[in-house]
């Protein structure tokens, strides 16, 4: 019996073969040090200058200059200018999220394989950070394991959604998702921890009121964030735990780690 004879159709094959040109495109730009420091400290969402972005990535200004605009041709950063200064930031959270991705699946050598390595990344930015506009970090996991106790909200591979108990949590703590297109909830890979943080719109609102209330303030020069004390009560008192320093229960740490073993076992 002979084969069946196979059509291909040629429009489709082109638009394969342009989808794998533009992933080999991205990646060699993000395979080169420099860019992928640039890349990785405007992660905290804020614009930086060209001059800031080259010390970050430890190259002379006119260096930076060309990988700003390989990045910006790209689509992966936009700029503007004020006055005398070009400000860089990344072009949409979809770039956010890929680096915060990328920079979680390269910390496993192995698909699935836990974390072997120690932490190198320093205590503070493992302990709160932003990933674009949202919380990461222990204190991302946290919320996002606290919300999801509570039934507030659910995430899983395809996504995220808010309970009807959760748009009444939300808008009692004053973080009502804004309106757009942007997705609305989703999780997003932590990179220290190796488990889902919430992003979108949800996760935006939630750092927002958090840095509206005074509970969390940038640290300079680094996405890590310092919580106030302001900020230990108050995530004590909303979402019920403690972080490194709080007086009362376990630290961050330990909730995050028994939280990460009893959904292991689960």
């Amino acid at each position: 019996m002979r084969g069946r004879r196979r059509y291909h159709d040629p429009l489709q094959a082109r638009e394969i073969m342009s989808d794998i040109t533009q992933l080999a495109a991205t990646a060699a730009l993000l395979g080169d040090p420099a860019r992928a420091n640039m890349m990785a400290v405007l992660m905290d969402g804020r614009a930086l200058s060209a001059k800031e972005l080259a010390y970050a990535a430890h190259v002379t200004p006119q260096t930076a200059s060309g990988h700003l605009g390989k990045l910006t041709e790209a689509g992966l950063l936009r700029s503007n200018a004020q006055g005398r200064h070009r400000y860089y930031r990344l072009a949409s959270p979809l770039v956010g999220q890929m680096v915060e991705s990328i920079l979680a699946v390269s910390g496993d050598r192995a698909p699935g394989a836990r974390q072997t390595s120690p932490w190198r990344g320093g205590e503070s930015l493992r302990t709160a950070r932003t990933c674009y506009d949202h919380l990461a970090g222990r204190l991302g996991v946290a919320i996002a394991d606290t919300l999801q106790d509570r039934g507030y909200v659910t995430l899983s591979a395809d996504g995220g959604e808010v309970t009807e108990s959760g748009i009444v949590f939300l808008r009692q703590f004053g973080a009502e998702p804004a309106s757009g297109r942007r997705v609305f909830c989703r999780p997003c890979l932590d990179w220290s921890e190796r488990r889902a943080h919430i992003a979108g719109r949800v996760g935006a609102a939630l750092a927002g009121r958090c840095f509206e209330r005074g509970w969390i303030v940038r640290q300079r020069d680094s996405r890590a964030l310092e919580v106030t004390k302001t900020g230990l009560a108050g995530f004590r008192e909303w979402f019920g735990f403690a972080l490194p320093g709080a007086p009362e229960n376990s630290s961050l740490a330990d909730a995050t780690s028994t939280r990460a073993k009893l959904r292991s076992t689960g």
